[in-house]
């Protein structure tokens, strides 16, 4: 099952990106570029695919994660499935363009693998939609645990995602499967698991359990591991965690006015130097594990200059 996700192996590094309502569609944010669009459908037909891709390449970046949603309702791609329980319309929750498709055509010129992002929570953080999802709601110290109930709607969702882009998409990174917090279990986890592997028995699946001090395999069937850190200090063991491939994500971002409490995830800013980061990076390689480096992105598809060029030196001198 490892070998689903030998390509992160093979390919050493990628980079992450969190493209959300609540950074773009917010006037004042950077990620905003000055545009003042606070309307999701209408920020996601303004991402740039091609010129993302081509920096990418310019970076030489070998995957690419970008994030299907995260806790509102605004999701990145069409979904019949979310519109049909939210009772929502195309344009109101689920964008009308098919962002991740397009990513996929832009990316695969260069040889970039698309991989993807989803969360286990639902639209938590909006009142009107968890009701429908029958999620929980509020902060995540008060939500009572996920039910069969819950995943399996939330689970029908990314199915549909999952058998609409099959092979395009190589990995998925799953977040918020948190078995103290949300209650989940390995046979709910399986849900989802089953949901992506109808679209690509050979996706990689990895489920987050939250930031640990180490790297451990959450699921049995698990294709990687997450490897949530906030910051690239741990070098994984061996390229295989349990049987899983070894991988690290953490951001690069470190900005004191962005970053707030959520460890510079998204924001802007450099934490280490281009030599620091290639170094980790080799030192990764070494062993076999894989690094994804969380960037900020803009509303447009752009990223921060200086990320890019940190990142674009480091790929082309590893």
């Amino acid at each position: 099952m490892e070998n689903c996700a030998k390509f992160l192996r093979d390919k050493k590094w990628g980079i992450f990106n969190h493209y959300l309502w609540h950074e773009v569609c917010v006037p004042g944010n950077f990620h905003n570029r000055g545009t003042g669009v606070t309307d999701w459908d209408t920020a996601v037909r303004m991402f740039d695919v091609e010129r993302l891709a081509y920096t990418l390449h310019t970076m030489n970046v070998g995957y690419y994660f970008i994030t299907l949603m995260q806790g509102t309702r605004h999701m990145l791609a069409p979904n019949a499935t979310y519109d049909r329980i939210a009772g929502t319309k195309p344009g109101e929750a689920c964008a009308t363009r098919d962002l991740p498709l397009e990513l996929y055509d832009a990316l695969s010129k260069y040889g970039i693998d698309l991989c993807l992002y989803y969360t286990g929570d639902g639209p938590h953080n909006d009142p009107e939609l968890s009701a429908k999802f029958d999620c929980f709601d509020g902060p995540y110290q008060e939500k009572r645990p996920v039910d069969e109930k819950f995943c399996k709607g939330w689970a029908a969702v990314v199915e549909e995602y999952a058998v609409r882009y099959g092979d395009k998409v190589k990995a998925w990174w799953l977040d918020g499967f948190y078995d103290e917090q949300f209650g989940y279990t390995n046979e709910l986890r399986g849900m989802y698991h089953k949901a992506i592997k109808k679209g690509n028995p050979n996706a990689a699946v990895a489920f987050n359990n939250g930031v640990k001090p180490g790297f451990w395999r959450v699921y049995p069937e698990e294709e990687f591991v997450c490897g949530e850190f906030n910051d690239f200090l741990v070098v994984p063991y061996s390229h295989s965690i349990e049987g899983a491939q070894a991988h690290i994500l953490a951001p690069l971002g470190y900005d004191s006015e962005t970053m707030l409490d959520c460890g510079g995830w998204a924001s802007r800013g450099v934490r280490h130097t281009k030599e620091y980061m290639r170094d980790f990076i080799r030192a990764c390689s070494r062993v076999g594990g894989a690094v994804t480096v969380d960037i900020a992105v803009n509303i447009d598809g752009t990223f921060e200059p200086d990320q890019e060029l940190c990142m674009t030196w480091v790929g082309n001198n590893l």
